[in-house]
């Protein structure tokens, strides 16, 4: 009987992770990313998924975000990883991914749910780097302006920065900067394990306070594939 109970409770949980991806407007770009998480349990529970909760005394939904969002960035490329306790079926991603649009608060739009392999690399890991569109605020630079601290950035070899009493070089971490021809500014910033570039950095290291400059986060690179 006793090894019968044990070979129960070794049986995996999991019947199914779905990737979910979205966005951040208006109000929600304000929102810090551990508010975030906790948006995204209530929307979750209200939306009836048969969530996985992780084990212990204060048991969460088991779920993984990509990369964490500066706090004023807008964003269409979010993505959210959950573990199901069973499998959503055929209605997928149909009347699931309704759900979630009839139970997310304004501002978060809701773009692709989509199952992936349970087994499959933590989402973090998969992030290779993060393209942003940047433009001037209202009461911000000149275009011609914004593009020629651009140029000024890239021209040097260091740009020595500080995070959490710790200093790093933000030049290696810049991995494209260039001017757009409707006036924007494209930069496609490393981000994930193996550096990470925040925007609200870049724009401080370009002499610009973030209110300055519009921020929207267009794209998330995972593992050497765009993903759009």
């Amino acid at each position: 009987m006793a090894a019968v109970i044990i070979k129960h409770m070794n049986q995996p949980l999991t019947q199914q992770r779905i990737r979910i991806k979205f966005g951040k407007y208006g109000v929600q770009r304000f929102v810090g990313h551990l508010d975030t998480a906790r948006t995204w349990e209530r929307i979750l529970r209200r939306a009836q998924f048969p969530l996985e909760y992780t084990q212990g005394f204060n048991p969460r939904p088991r779920m993984q975000f990509a990369a964490a969002l500066s706090v004023g960035v807008t964003s269409e490329c979010e993505y959210l990883d959950i573990w199901l306790l069973r499998r959503l079926g055929d209605s997928l991603p149909g009347e699931w991914i309704d759900r979630l649009v009839s139970n997310s608060p304004v501002g978060i739009p809701i773009y692709l749910l989509e199952e992936i392999p349970i087994r499959g690399a933590a989402l973090p890991t998969l992030v290779t780097s993060a393209e942003y569109v940047l433009t001037p605020a209202e009461d911000g630079p000149e275009v011609t302006d914004l593009h020629t601290r651009a140029a000024a950035l890239l021209a040097q070899e260091h740009i020595e920065r500080a995070s959490r009493d710790k200093t790093y070089d933000l030049r290696p971490l810049i991995l494209d900067l260039r001017p757009e021809t409707d006036g924007s500014l494209i930069a496609n910033l490393k981000t994930g394990d193996k550096g990470n570039a925040r925007s609200d950095e870049l724009i401080a290291a370009m002499g610009l306070e973030l209110g300055q400059v519009n921020i929207h986060r267009r794209l998330l690179f995972l593992s050497e594939e765009a993903v759009v």
